[in-house]
C-alpha cells in the first residue's frame, strides 16, 4: 500500500477472482464483522422463528413440518452466496452494469402485469416459476434504483467537474427511479412503493442535491398519495386496511383482525417469553401471514421483549454501521449507494415492526432477514454485499 490508494492483496484491478476474497490481509480482513454476524444472526433467529409459526401448520406446510426450515435456510445460503458474489465483483464493477440491471428489473416488474403474474395474499406482485418457487421483482427493484440514481447523481462530482448534482441531472435521476415505482404502483403493490419513496428521499439527502427536491417530492408525493386515493388505484382491502389503521375498532373480526392478534400475541410475551415453540397464539394459529409479515409476533410471544428488542439491536447494529460506512467512504457514489440502502432498511424494519405493534397500517412488508421469502433475503442481502464492498474498496486510512 502507498498512501491513501488500497492495493493491498490485490483487490484493485490488476488481480481478480476468488484470490481476492481470500488472500491474507485484504477483504475478509476488511470486512464489516459486526454488521456480517449481526445480519446473519438475524437469519438464523429468523429460521427458529419461521418453524415455529409453521410447523403444525399442515395446510401450508405440505406434511413436512420442516418444510419452511429447509427453505428458509437455504434462502438464507443463498443470499450469503449472492453477497459474496458481490463483494467480489464490487460495488465499482456493478457501477457499470447499472444499465443491464435496471433494464432487467424493469423487465421483470412488467412480466408481473402479464398472465405471468400471480397473486399472493392479496398482492398481485409475483412471477410464478417451476418448482413450487416465485419471484417478487419489486425487492430487486430497490436495489437498482439506489445504484441507479446513484451512478446518474454521482458521475460528475466523483469525475471533479461539479461540487454537487446539477438540476438537470437530479431530474434524470427521478426520472429513472418513477418508471418502475409506477409500475409496480400498477401492481397495486402499495409497501414498496413506500420504501421506494424513502429510497429516493434518503439518496437525494445523501447526494447533496439542493434541499428544494428535497420538500418538492415529499410535497408531490403527498399530491400523488391523494390522487392514487381518489382515483381508486388501490384495491379494496388496501383501503380497508388503511381504514382499520386510522380506527383499529372498526372491524375487529374483519380487516384489523391481524392487527388485533398481532397486539394480542405480542402482550402476552412478557419480558422473556411463553419460550421458543410455546406460544399460544403461535401453536393456536390465530395469526395469518406469522412466518411472513407477521413473524415479529413469532418473536414477541415466544421469547418476549427481550427477544423482540434483540433483533431491534440487531437491525439497529446494521443500520450503524451502514451509516458509518456511508459517513467514511470518499466517494459520493459510495456514500449514495450506502445512504439509500440505510433508508430502505430502516423504514421496512420500522414499517413491519410498527405494523405488528398497531402503530403503522399493513402493507405486507417482511422484516428484513427474518420474515420467510425468498426475493426479499436475496435483495438484503446482496444490499449486505453493497455496503461490504464500499467498505472494502475504501482507502485504508478512511
Amino acid at each position: 500500500m502507498t498512501g491513501n490508494s488500497f492495493q493491498v492483496s490485490g483487490y484493485g484491478p490488476e488481480r481478480a477472482g476468488w484470490t481476492r476474497l481470500f488472500a491474507r490481509d485484504s477483504i475478509t480482513r476488511r470486512l464489516d464483522w459486526p454488521m456480517l454476524l449481526s445480519a446473519m444472526a438475524l437469519s438464523m433467529m429468523g429460521a427458529l422463528l419461521v418453524y415455529s409459526a409453521t410447523r403444525n401448520r399442515t395446510e401450508l406446510n405440505q406434511g413436512d413440518q420442516y418444510y419452511f426450515l429447509i427453505r428458509h435456510i437455504l434462502n438464507t445460503g443463498i443470499g450469503l452466496a449472492l453477497m459474496i458474489g458481490t463483494v467480489w465483483l464490487g460495488h465499482r464493477a456493478l457501477r457499470t452494469a447499472v444499465p443491464i440491471l435496471y433494464g432487467l428489473s424493469v423487465f421483470l416488474i412488467l412480466l408481473v402485469l402479464t398472465p405471468l403474474g400471480s397473486t399472493i395474499n392479496g398482492a398481485h406482485s409475483w412471477i410464478k416459476l417451476p418448482g413450487g418457487f416465485s419471484l417478487q421483482p419489486s425487492e430487486f427493484v430497490k436495489v437498482t434504483i439506489i445504484l441507479g440514481m446513484a451512478m446518474l447523481l454521482a458521475a460528475r462530482v466523483d469525475a471533479g467537474d461539479k461540487p454537487y448534482p446539477d438540476h438537470r441531472t437530479v431530474m434524470q435521476a427521478l426520472g429513472l427511479a418513477t418508471v418502475p415505482m409506477l409500475i409496480v404502483l400498477l401492481m397495486p403493490d402499495l409497501g414498496s412503493v413506500m420504501v421506494m419513496v424513502v429510497i429516493v428521499l434518503g439518496v437525494l439527502l445523501a447526494s447533496g442535491a439542493s434541499n428544494r427536491w428535497v420538500f418538492g417530492l415529499i410535497g408531490t408525493g403527498t399530491m400523488g398519495a391523494i390522487a392514487v386515493w381518489q382515483l381508486g388505484v388501490l384495491d379494496d382491502y388496501q383501503i380497508a386496511r388503511f381504514a382499520a389503521f386510522a380506527n383499529p375498532e372498526l372491524d375487529p373480526a374483519g380487516v384489523g383482525y391481524n392487527t388485533n392478534q398481532a397486539r394480542i400475541a405480542i402482550g402476552s410475551g412478557g419480558l422473556s417469553g411463553a419460550g421458543l415453540f410455546h406460544g399460544s397464539q403461535t401453536t393456536g394459529q390465530f395469526v395469518p401471514e406469522q412466518q411472513t409479515d407477521f413473524v415479529f409476533t413469532v418473536a414477541g410471544e415466544e421469547l418476549g421483549f427481550l427477544g423482540g428488542g434483540l433483533i431491534i439491536v440487531l437491525l439497529g447494529v446494521i443500520l450503524w454501521r451502514a451509516c458509518r460506512i456511508a459517513r467514511e467512504t470518499t466517494e459520493l457514489y459510495g456514500t449514495i449507494v450506502a445512504a439509500g440502502i440505510v433508508a430502505w432498511l430502516a423504514f421496512q424494519s420500522f414499517e413491519n415492526v410498527g405494523m405488528t405493534l398497531g402503530i403503522m397500517p399493513v402493507t405486507g412488508l417482511p422484516l428484513p432477514f427474518v420474515s420467510y421469502g425468498g426475493s426479499s433475503m436475496f435483495a438484503v442481502w446482496v444490499a449486505i454485499g453493497l455496503l461490504q464492498s464500499i467498505r472494502v474498496q475504501r482507502p485504508m486510512s478512511a
